[in-house]
């Protein structure tokens, strides 16, 4: 069974990967914080960690429905977001929006 916020074949993501995910969420004034999006803000120094402002990658069609791991399919999510999206994809609500 794969764990929350690793590839298809339940590896990690590597640095690369990781970075350009981060930048694709919405800029905050504060360095090093952005927003996923629901609206909840994450820190890029708490990737891959269930603490505040930590948060993972997530597929945005689900690997369970036939999601890849193309740049284009992945987006930051704060943690409780991705764990809560679970799989109810395409009907999802956000868990935290702040």
């Amino acid at each position: 069974m794969r764990g929350p916020g690793t590839k298809r074949d339940g590896t990690s993501f590597d640095e690369a990967t990781i970075e350009v995910v981060w930048l694709k969420a919405k800029q905050e004034p504060i360095p090093g914080f952005r927003k996923d999006a629901c609206g909840a803000s994450i820190q890029r120094s708490k990737y891959g960690k269930a603490q505040r402002f930590g948060w993972e990658i997530d597929h945005i069609k689900p690997v369970s429905h036939g999601g890849s791991d193309e740049v284009a399919n992945l987006q930051p999510l704060m943690w409780e977001n991705n764990r809560h999206k679970g799989e109810t994809w395409p009907k999802w609500e956000c868990k935290v929006t702040q």
